[in-house]
């Protein structure tokens, strides 16, 4: 029999205003999906950038749903659905389309290829805070870099989810990760948290100031691998990081300025989108091996920076995002 899920939806692009809390009927599942009760949901910049109309696919207005991540119990399966089960718990990332299927709310339905066991000793907000951040540094800097033991990496942007992410997934196979933050603030959280060092643009002279950084502290070799989440004029600048026949892999856009390529050759650039891996039976299965068994050791520690409680907290949890005073993930708990 279907139910009603408090859903969060909005009809019109912009700030978190947009942003409301309405009962949806929600469907038994269909053949193929599974149905949830949700726990938590862990934010991502992705969906700032889909709610203001920024992301690089527009929301379905009006009623658009939202969210990529979160962790909750399944209560019931599709016909043909043979990898969970009734009071499995788990959670939520690959393979989602938010205007349809967005996870922001206390109960939904997804495809059975959406929704991953979660760790045992994992509880909910960890596990919310876990899969998109951890896949993407996992992606981008073992699977698309090549980053190896012994090299260095420059992360910019290290105070957001996949930053802090991969500064974890560096050290776990025994890189040497050099981090980026806007502020002074931050710098001794990423030291804790694993950054070898910790590098303030506006205190360095800007990207050109961080690249004559690196040099320096890599012995004017530079870095094997550069993580970018920025992009903008600062591109050009910052691959004068780079060792000799480095990589350049750009996962985000948070500077929407047109970027010069850099003229410092020989050196590879990707662009990474963390679906092109998890989209994929292979690359669900190895990133959610190497998810799995870095929760399990403590290898791998979400860092929560914030907890808000109930679907009502969502505009607020929104807010904060946009305001870069955090550090990791944000949370919201149901």
């Amino acid at each position: 029999m279907p139910t009603t899920a408090r859903t969060v939806l909005f009809d019109d692009i912009g700030g978190p205003e947009v942003l409301r809390v309405e009962d949806v009927t929600l469907p038994d599942p269909a053949p193929g999906q599974v149905a949830l009760r949700v726990e938590a949901l862990g934010l991502n910049r992705a969906e700032v950038l889909f709610r203001s109309g920024t992301y690089y696919y527009q929301p379905s207005l009006p009623a658009s749903r939202l969210g990529y991540e979160a962790a909750g119990v399944v209560t019931a399966v599709g016909e043909g659905v043979t990898e969970l089960a009734v009071g499995d718990r788990v959670l939520t990332g690959p393979g989602i389309e938010m205007s349809a299927q967005g996870v922001y709310a206390d109960r939904v339905v997804l495809p059975e290829a959406s929704v991953l066991r979660r760790p045992a000793a994992v509880d909910a907000v960890t596990g919310a805070a876990a899969w998109l951040t951890y896949t993407t540094a996992y992606g981008a800097l073992l699977e698309t870099a090549g980053l190896r033991p012994g090299d260095h990496v420059l992360i910019t942007g290290a105070s957001s989810g996949v930053g802090t992410a991969a500064i974890q997934v560096a050290r776990r196979i025994g890189a040497i990760p050099l981090a980026t933050t806007r502020t002074e603030a931050k710098r001794q959280r990423l030291l804790e948290l694993g950054a070898a060092e910790v590098i303030v643009p506006a205190e360095a002279g800007g990207a050109e100031g961080v690249a004559k950084e690196v040099r320096r502290l890599t012995g004017g070799k530079g870095a094997e691998v550069v993580l970018d989440a920025i992009g903008g004029p600062g591109f050009r600048p910052l691959a004068e990081a780079l060792a000799t026949g480095g990589t350049m892999v750009v996962y985000g856009w948070l500077d929407d300025r047109p970027a010069e390529i850099p003229r410092n050759w020989p050196f590879t650039i990707h662009t990474y989108a963390n679906g092109a891996l998890t989209s994929t039976p292979g690359g669900r299965r190895r990133s959610a091996a190497f998810l799995d068994a870095g929760l399990a050791d403590g290898g791998l520690r979400p860092v929560v920076g914030e907890v808000f409680e109930g679907l009502d907290t969502i505009r607020d949890a929104h807010r904060l995002m946009e305001s870069n005073a955090h550090t990791g993930k944000i949370v919201v708990r149901l």
